[in-house]
């Protein structure tokens, strides 16, 4: 099978799409023929040795895929082969197929298409777990999301709105908060061109934010927690801007404002059955039309490469998919 293979740690055009051998599936797992894997930014640190955890070389980056079941181990009761299906790896998803936990590869729905089903469970499962197991966010609170036209940032702002928040979006440009807009921000922040601390202030009438959801990292971090509410909750998701703040801790003890971790990918391996039920809801809401990720663009495998230095270079809003 053909597969996108990182060899050493560095840019995506290290990358190498090589033959290697097919899959097989062990006890509890799944082996996918995979027709579409959605990008995601951890993706580009995954490559470059960045991430939160280092796979031993050489490796198969991608981690959000949908596809056909080809073979099930035989601790594996609710999939057989042939059905289609999405879930979600680790790494492994930029090849033809895949071997996916049992516990993280679910039945797709009839009236999802790969490319949207391969958009789905980071972005969303990511942002849902956030907002609700996490933050505990409440209808009529309010909701900073950083980088919000990105893949999680605009599920977040999606999910922010249906669970009854007001919605705080902060991009780069205008052309992004045009998008967030559109997937419901009640309020728009270019924090190049506008100063973040202040302009949080003063949509918030001095109150400060209640949630902060930061996937991005960088000076802009320290600028929203000094505009956040009294007992207000800051969601640390991840470092898309490359390095990872100091937080001064006197911040969050004169606020009475607590700093969350977000890990969903331990969050799933850890709790499948909670987040199967999270997991459930997000079905729901996509079946009733509340719930629709945005795909950027669409590119064969072999294109890969281009597609994550796209992402690197924030060029992407909402998700890139890679069909296969």
């Amino acid at each position: 099978m053909k597969a996108i293979r990182c060899q050493t740690y560095g840019p995506p055009s290290n990358l190498k799409l090589e033959e290697i051998d097919s899959l097989h599936a062990g006890p509890k797992e799944v082996v996918v023929q995979v027709k579409a894997c959605g990008l995601n930014f951890p993706d580009t640190l995954i490559i470059q040795g960045l991430y939160q955890f280092k796979p031993e070389l050489p490796f198969t980056p991608g981690s959000d895929i949908a596809g056909v079941v080809k073979e099930i181990g035989e601790e594996v009761k609710h999939l057989k082969i042939g059905d289609e299906v999405f879930g979600f790896v680790a790494y492994g998803g930029l090849a033809e197929e895949v071997i996916v936990p049992g516990n993280a590869c679910f039945p797709k729905p009839t009236q999802m298409d790969y490319p949207v089903a391969a958009s789905f469970m980071m972005a969303y499962g990511t942002s849902y777990y956030a907002l609700k197991d996490r933050a505990k966010l409440m209808e009529g609170e309010t909701l900073l999301v950083m980088g919000a036209s990105g893949g999680v940032g605009l599920a977040a702002v999606e999910l922010g709105k249906l669970m009854g928040a007001k919605v705080i979006a902060a991009a780069s440009t205008q052309d992004k908060l045009e998008l967030c807009k559109a997937y419901g921000a009640d309020e728009l922040i270019n924090y190049t061109t506008q100063d973040l601390k202040s302009t949080l202030k003063k949509i918030t009438d001095g109150k400060g934010v209640d949630v902060i959801y930061d996937p991005v990292g960088s000076d802009f971090s320290e600028q929203a927690l000094r505009a956040i509410a009294w007992n207000g909750r800051f969601l640390v998701v991840g470092f898309a801007a490359g390095t990872i703040p100091k937080i001064p801790l006197n911040l969050p003890l004169l606020k009475g404002a607590s700093i969350v971790g977000v890990f969903w990918g331990g969050f799933a391996m850890k709790y499948p059955k909670e987040n199967m039920g999270n997991t459930m809801t997000l079905m729901k809401w996509h079946a009733e039309g509340k719930l629709k990720p945005h795909i950027h663009k669409i590119v064969p495998l072999e294109d890969a490469k281009e597609a994550l230095e796209e992402m690197m270079n924030r060029m992407v809003k909402g998700k890139m998919v890679v069909q296969i």
